[in-house]
């Protein structure tokens, strides 16, 4: 069912590293047009050029999702460069897990993330919105987590932008039913990105974790220890630990490799034997 890619036009917001860098490479390897976007100029360079040596075409534009008018710049360039905007990846993110008690250290960096996580994605929603209702189709696919499921210590405000992230992505698929397609995925932890660098209280994972804190720690010792056992680490094992970042990129471009007429709309990607409670 998938080769729907092949001509269409996606702007990826955080392309510079991580998810949004594989997601450029993967949906370009099969024939989509790539607007690579990033704070990072350096970093977003290397992924346009990864592509273009791959035999891909993107390009890149350097733009700050919480800026409302560099956003609206952006999805400029993708129409003037490739006339349209078909598909719309609000995957830029950050993550400052941390206790109420730690407000000190962690309030610039609560502030950061709501600006990123909750109004970057409004902001990259809202400066598509105009050309996709015009346009008559577009698809719009919006990183929340499974830590927007429910509320856990630790992990306060960076849940709650990813709940809000639900919400603005199931309102904006009930007002454009038939003209623009809504995908919401939820990631489970995937420790093999930097998203973990902006942890404010490493201790504040324990509330995803719950009792079973002692036991996941252990285990991802083995995981990334020196001698791995393949039962943890091979994914056509169902004890499969921790997701690797390139099998989660593989279900968003799924997500995105449909027929238009199809809408995958609420997507969580987890490792099989993950011990995440949410």
């Amino acid at each position: 069912m998938a080769g729907h890619l092949a001509g269409r036009v996606i702007v990826i917001t955080g392309a510079a590293s991580g998810f949004g860098r594989l997601v450029a490479q993967k949906t370009a390897a099969l024939g989509a047009k790539v607007v690579a976007s990033d704070v990072d100029a350096g970093g977003l360079e290397e992924t346009v050029t990864s592509v273009e040596e791959a035999g891909g075409e993107a390009i890149g534009v350097v733009a700050d999702v919480t800026d409302r008018a560099a956003m609206r710049a952006l999805a400029h360039a993708a129409v003037e460069r490739f006339d349209s905007v078909e598909v719309m990846l609000n995957n830029a993110g950050v993550m400052p897990l941390a206790f109420y008690a730690d407000h000190a250290d962690a309030a610039d960096a609560w502030d950061r993330c709501i600006d990123i996580n909750l109004k970057g994605v409004l902001n990259g929603i809202t400066a598509v919105y105009d050309t996709m209702i015009e346009q008559g189709r577009g698809h719009i696919v919006n990183l929340s987590s499974i830590y927007g499921n429910a509320p856990v210590p630790g992990a306060a405000v960076y849940g709650a932008t990813k709940a809000a992230v639900r919400f603005l992505s199931e309102a904006l698929r009930q007002e454009s039913q038939g003209r623009i397609k809504v995908t919401t995925i939820r990631p489970t932890g995937v420790p093999g990105t930097a998203l973990g660098d902006g942890v404010v209280n490493p201790a504040a994972f324990s509330g995803i974790l719950g009792g079973g804190a002692p036991e996941f720690m252990e285990t991802m010792g083995q995981v990334f220890g020196d001698d791995p056992p393949a039962e943890l680490t091979d994914p056509e094992r169902i004890g499969y630990f921790a997701l690797a970042p390139e099998l989660l990129a593989d279900q968003i471009v799924y997500a995105i490799d449909q027929p238009w007429g199809v809408s995958i709309s609420d997507v969580t990607v987890r490792a099989s034997g993950d011990g995440y409670l949410l």
